[in-house]
């Protein structure tokens, strides 16, 4: 595993805290590279549960490092109480944790702006979190954006501070109709916030490539899914960084052709949190069933997902934008009872037009309808499966028809979320994905 990426292959939500937490086992380095607090990895360790939300997955191994890098944009107050919490664990966080100091920091004031701006979008709101995430990158390309780094220098932060709440108090005071927090007072706040991490800044594109050049292994870890990426996604339902594996080298400075191997993480089924269209999404009892069962609740906004069936047409389109080497099938056991099973292979446009591939019309998506191909389903409990063997035979067949259909080896399964409840499987990327 010299240098290996987990994405996510759908709208998030898939299970990669699990998956990332398996694999940082033998990692080195672990490095979360887009995205903000907005995201959240759950990992189970026996009956500990763990919601991560900026710290990366390896931050529960022993002997790993853990960057922020700087495509990630950082709350820092959100990032303190993270490390506290997780502290107070007997996690040793300032041992395994780095943060890039290139990366840009997330301001009240952005969250103000995040909320209001969806007030005022009302029909046309596009369901963000409201933790500021699209403004802290708005100011980002602006180049008016402040950098953790800029925090060092208290002149300099000073300086770059009072640039920026000129323009962003005006903004909400006189259009927003609300009441900015003063100055003085964000000023000494960061301050201090920003001297319980200087020990921990550093550059982490230059701890990157030393660390490959001395061949040791590298994860990187992905945020939301690909579906919601700025560009690739339901733009402009999406989010507002690079979650496929193009967001590395941006995000990271690790060099892109140095990247070994690239995995995405998907569900045996659908799910979306928010605003935009989603093809196959379910409704009435199927929809609450499937939600429950899976317990399809946001971890990090415990908002409820909407849910459906999985999407062959767009499982295929994210796994050849990220040029994949398997993809890890989770929640495989949340189908239990269903019967039958459902996969979208086509959608039929509006017209009656029939496609295979993804269309670049995202205005049609909410028009389009699937087209399904049934199968068995199972009534057996497979959460103590071992093995891809133990499956039962209809289980095994509704994985192969995944596989044929995304066109990319399904490399490993899980079957709940515990940390034994992983196996490979049957193709031939499976004996060696975790060695990768």
């Amino acid at each position: 595993m010299p240098a290996t990426a987990v994405i996510g292959l759908q709208w998030g939500d898939e299970g990669k805290g699990k998956v990332i937490d398996h694999l940082a086992a033998r990692a080195d380095v672990v490095v979360r590279f887009a995205g903000g607090n907005n995201a959240g990895h759950t990992v189970f360790v026996g009956a500990e549960k763990y919601v991560l939300h900026l710290i990366p997955g390896g931050i529960l191994h022993h002997g790993s490092i853990n960057l922020i890098g700087r495509g990630v944009v950082v709350n820092l107050a959100a990032l303190l109480k993270e490390m506290e919490g997780l502290e107070a664990r007997g996690i040793p966080v300032a041992e395994r944790l780095r943060i890039d100091g290139r990366a840009h920091l997330i301001f009240p004031y952005h969250m103000q702006m995040d909320g209001m701006a969806e007030v005022w979008r009302g029909a046309g709101r596009i369901g963000t979190t409201g933790r500021g995430i699209g403004p802290a990158y708005s100011d980002k390309v602006a180049r008016t954006g402040i950098r953790l780094s800029d925090l060092l220098d208290p002149e300099t932060f000073r300086t770059r501070l009072k640039a920026a709440m000129a323009e962003k108090t005006a903004v909400i005071e006189k259009v927003y109709g609300q009441v900015a927090e003063s100055y003085e007072h964000l000023f000494e706040e960061t301050r201090r916030a920003v001297e319980r991490l200087r020990p921990l800044i550093v550059d982490g594109g230059a701890l990157l490539r030393h660390a490959h050049a001395a061949g040791k292994r590298i994860l990187f870890e992905g945020a939301q899914g690909t579906m919601l990426d700025l560009d690739a996604g339901t733009y402009p339902f999406v989010t507002s960084s690079w979650t496929g594996v193009w967001g590395i080298a941006g995000g990271t400075g690790f060099p892109p052709r140095s990247l070994d191997r690239a995995y995405a993480v998907s569900k045996a089924y659908c799910t979306r949190v928010g605003e935009g269209p989603f093809p196959t999404e379910l409704s009435g009892e199927l929809e609450r069933r499937l939600r429950e069962q899976g317990k399809e609740y946001g971890a990090t906004t415990g908002r409820p997902r909407r849910c459906g069936w999985f999407d062959a047409v767009q499982a295929r389109y994210a796994a050849a934008l990220n040029g994949l080497d398997g993809v890890i099938l989770t929640n495989l056991d949340v189908l239990y009872g269903f019967d039958p099973i459902r996969v979208a292979v086509a959608y039929r446009l509006p017209g009656g037009k029939v496609v295979t591939e993804y269309p670049a019309e995202h205005p049609a998506l909410g028009e389009i309808e699937p087209v399904y191909e049934e199968l068995a389903g199972w009534q057996d409990d497979i959460s103590g499966a071992l093995s891809f063997g133990e499956l039962p035979a209809v289980t095994r067949a509704y994985v192969r028809f995944l596989e044929r259909q995304m066109g990319v080896p399904i490399a490993s399964l899980s079957v709940g979320p515990g940390r034994d409840q992983m196996f490979d499987g049957e193709s031939a990327a499976a004996a060696s994905w975790v060695k990768a």
